[in-house]
C-alpha cells in the first residue's frame, strides 16, 4: 500500500476514482467532472449488452481521448462464458491490445486463461461478478495472474480491512450505483421470465418490476403482494452510496473507487463522478492528524445534498457497516421522484455558450451550472439564439441554442453540464 506517515500517523494514499463509460459522450462527461479512470464494454462479451458500447474504432478513438487527458481505460469482458462465446476472443483481445487499453476486467476463468495466454502484457482486474468475498479467494485469483480485485459488494467494512491486510495486490471497491438483488449480479430471474440472461450482459431488471400473485384456479385476479402497507416492489433495493463512510474506505487501503451505471445518463454519470472527485480532494487536502481516526472526518453537509440530486431510487450503504434490512429496500415505487433534472450540455465555450438541450429550456428559466468542483453556479436565462443568430423562446430537446444568462456563464467550460431544480 502506498502510505506515507506523518509524526506516527499513517496518511492514506487516496485511491482512483472509476467511472462509467457506457458510450462516448459519457466517457467524456466523466472525464470531465474528474475520473482518474474509465470502464467500458466492446460490442461482445460485456455484461452491458444494452449500452451504447464500443466498435472497434471507436474505442480505439476513446482511448486516444482518455490517454490525452490522463486517463486509464479499463474493458469489460465480464460474461460468464459458454463454449460458444470463445469464438472471436483472442482476435478481440489483440484489437484491444492494439488500441491501447490499459486493463481487462474479466469473471470468467475460462476468458482469464485465455487473456493470460494471448495478450500477458495487459493487466487482468477481475469482476465483481467473480464475488470474491474472502481473503483465501482473493489470493488465489492473485496467484491467477490477476493484478487487481473488484471485491464483492456484499462485504462489510471490517471485511475489506481484512482482505486488504492479508493479501497483496490491488484491491477496488464499489462505493455508488444500483444494487442487484441477487450475489454481485449472479441472477437468473431474467433468464427464466424472459429469456434474456443477464450473465451474457442481457438482463431485464426483473428485480425493478411489480408483482402480483395469481392463485392457479383463479386465472387473470391479481392480489397484491405487500410487505405491510409498503407496496409491491418486493426486490427492488435502494441504490448503493459509501459517501459518507468515504473516509473509513480511504484508510482501509483500496486502491480503487468504482462508480457503478454504464447505462445510466450523462447527468447521472457526470453528477456522481464530480461529487465523489470533490469528496477525495477534499480528503487529500485534511491535515494528517485527521487521519488519527478516520471515522471522526465528516464530509461537509453540501457533498450529500449534491448526492441526493443524482440518484434514483434512495441510497443505502449495503453490508458496509451491517447486513441490510427491508429498509434498505424501495417497495412502493421503481425509483423516486427526483428534484432536480439536466436542462443541457455545453457545447462550445464562450460569454454566450452554445448548448444542447436534454430537456425543454425557456427563456426566464432559473438554472445552475455544474462546476467540476462540488459548488455549482445559479444563472437566469435572459435569451436565447439559434446558431444562425435567430432568437428563440424555447429549445427543445436535442436543439443548439446560445444562451445569453445572468450572470454570465463565461467561465462554463465544454461538456459541462446545467440542471435545473423541478421545482421552480
Amino acid at each position: 500500500m502506498n502510505k506515507k506517515e506523518s509524526n506516527k500517523v499513517v496518511v492514506p494514499s487516496i485511491p482512483e476514482l472509476l467511472a462509467p463509460a457506457g458510450n462516448f459522450e459519457k466517457l467524456v462527461t466523466a472525464i470531465h467532472y474528474g475520473a482518474d479512470a474509465v470502464y467500458m464494454g466492446g460490442k461482445q462479451f460485456s455484461l452491458r449488452a444494452k449500452a451504447g458500447n464500443f466498435s472497434d474504432e471507436k474505442m480505439a478513438e476513446a482511448v486516444e481521448y482518455a490517454h490525452g487527458h490522463g486517463v486509464k481505460v479499463y474493458v469489460t469482458i465480464n460474461i460468464l462464458a459458454h463454449n460458444r462465446d470463445f469464438a472471436g476472443l483472442d482476435e478481440y483481445l489483440l484489437q484491444l491490445r492494439k488500441a491501447g487499453v490499459d486493463g481487462l476486467i474479466i469473471a470468467d476463468p475460462g476468458i482469464l486463461r485465455r487473456a493470460r495466454k494471448c495478450v500477458p502484457d495487459i493487466p487482468v482486474h477481475l469482476s465483481t461478478q467473480a464475488n470474491v468475498t474472502n481473503a483465501q479467494a482473493a489470493e488465489f485469483w492473485f496467484e491467477q495472474g490477476v493484478s487487481r480485485l473488484n471485491l464483492a459488494r456484499e462485504l462489510s467494512l471490517d471485511e475489506i480491512r481484512e482482505v486488504r491486510a492479508e493479501t497483496r495486490g490491488e484491491l477496488e471497491i464499489f462505493v455508488h450505483g444500483a444494487l442487484c438483488i441477487s450475489y454481485s449480479g449472479r441472477c437468473m430471474l431474467s433468464n427464466y421470465m424472459t429469456g434474456r440472461d443477464a450473465n451474457q450482459g442481457a438482463c431485464a431488471h426483473p428485480c425493478r418490476y411489480s408483482y402480483s400473485l395469481v392463485e392457479e384456479k383463479r386465472p387473470g385476479e391479481y392480489f397484491p403482494v405487500e410487505e405491510d402497507e409498503r407496496g409491491t416492489y418486493i426486490f427492488n433495493s435502494k441504490d448503493l452510496c459509501l459517501l459518507e463512510g468515504l473516509p473509513e474506505l480511504v484508510a482501509s487501503g483500496a486502491n480503487s473507487l468504482k462508480i457503478e451505471g454504464r447505462m445510466k445518463s450523462i447527468f447521472y454519470v457526470g453528477g456522481v463522478t464530480r461529487i465523489y472527485r470533490a469528496a477525495l480532494d477534499y480528503l487529500k487536502e485534511l491535515p494528517a492528524e485527521a487521519w488519527a481516526n478516520p471515522a471522526e472526518i465528516c464530509l461537509p453537509p453540501i457533498f450529500i445534498e449534491e448526492i441526493e440530486k443524482t440518484g434514483t431510487r434512495g441510497t443505502s450503504e449495503n453490508f458496509f457497516r451491517q447486513a441490510p434490512t427491508s429498509s434498505e429496500m424501495l417497495y412502493t415505487t421503481t425509483r423516486v421522484q427526483m428534484k432536480v433534472e439536466p436542462v443541457a450540455v455545453i457545447r462550445e465555450e464562450g460569454e454566450t455558450p452554445l448548448v444542447e438541450a436534454r430537456n425543454v429550456l425557456e427563456t426566464g428559466d432559473k438554472i445552475e451550472y455544474m462546476l467540476s468542483g462540488i459548488e455549482s453556479v445559479p444563472v437566469t436565462v435572459i435569451r436565447m439564439e439559434t446558431e444562425k443568430g435567430e432568437e428563440t423562446h424555447r429549445a427543445n430537446p436535442g436543439n443548439r441554442v446560445h444562451l445569453f444568462t445572468e450572470p454570465s456563464l463565461i467561465k462554463a467550460a465544454l461538456n459541462g453540464i446545467l440542471r435545473r431544480n423541478k421545482e421552480c
